[in-house]
């Protein structure tokens, strides 16, 4: 089945040269001008993916990117991708805080566009157990379904991003072990990280906002300063 792609740009002129190139490239593509418009799009095409630029003329792509998250049944846990302004980390810490699972400065090349795609689409797509290897994890109250990709704590679901269930099984798969962001990154084989780039801190907070009891006091995943993280063994 053909993936769908949605983009919500008001660039016209770029949305349809993105469009041929992801089209000729296998996928399915919808394009929306604004963001009421995209919303509305986003019911009825049910894309896999949303290509979502944060400049728009009637909300801010924040805002949109909000709503779809809150959005019940599988819209809210639709993959979004950012375009945001180059040299601007604030936007894209916000998006990533929000549930985003990429962004992508503009300007940019339709193929670091495509290998984008691919990269969360195949995180969302694949499974993530290995043969052999139990297909849930348990850790005190704290369960990881690697089947179902499904994480929750003394039963009440928590709500991750692909990327951020990703890592989280990276994690926990390395329990004990103190691992840096560039291991972490490596472990779930996402994109190389620009210099200085903190979105891997980003994505833990909202981890552990999502499992831990305090996410200030945090039991679960802990901050090795000057290093990384490590996923504790021994949970409650």
């Amino acid at each position: 089945m053909t993936q769908q792609l949605l983009m919500i740009e008001d660039d016209t002129r770029l949305a349809a040269m993105v469009g041929e190139y992801l089209r000729q490239s296998g996928y399915g593509f919808t394009h929306a001008a604004d963001g009421a418009k995209g919303l509305e799009a986003l019911q009825s095409c049910k894309p896999d993916l949303v290509i979502l630029d944060l400049m728009l003329p009637d909300m801010d792509g924040l805002e949109v990117c909000r709503r779809i998250k809150g959005m019940g049944g599988d819209a809210s846990r639709t993959a979004v991708l950012m375009l945001t302004a180059k040299g601007d980390p604030m936007d894209r810490i916000v998006g990533l805080e929000i549930g985003a699972d990429d962004y992508l400065p503009k300007p940019f090349e339709p193929r670091e566009l495509l290998a984008r795609i691919r990269a969360v689409l195949r995180r969302g797509g694949e499974a993530a157990s290995t043969a052999g290897s139990q297909q849930t994890m348990r850790f005190g109250s704290l369960e990881i379904d690697r089947d179902a990709r499904t994480v929750s704590v003394s039963g009440k679901t928590c709500e991750l991003t692909s990327y951020q269930f990703d890592l989280l099984v990276a994690l926990a798969e390395r329990a004990g072990r103190v691992l840096s962001r560039d291991q972490i990154m490596e472990a779930v084989r996402g994109r190389e990280l620009e210099a200085f780039d903190r979105s891997i801190d980003v994505h833990m907070g909202r981890i552990r906002s999502a499992i831990e009891l305090d996410a200030k006091d945090p039991k679960r995943i802990l901050t090795v300063r000057g290093v990384g993280y490590v996923f504790a063994k021994q949970q409650d």
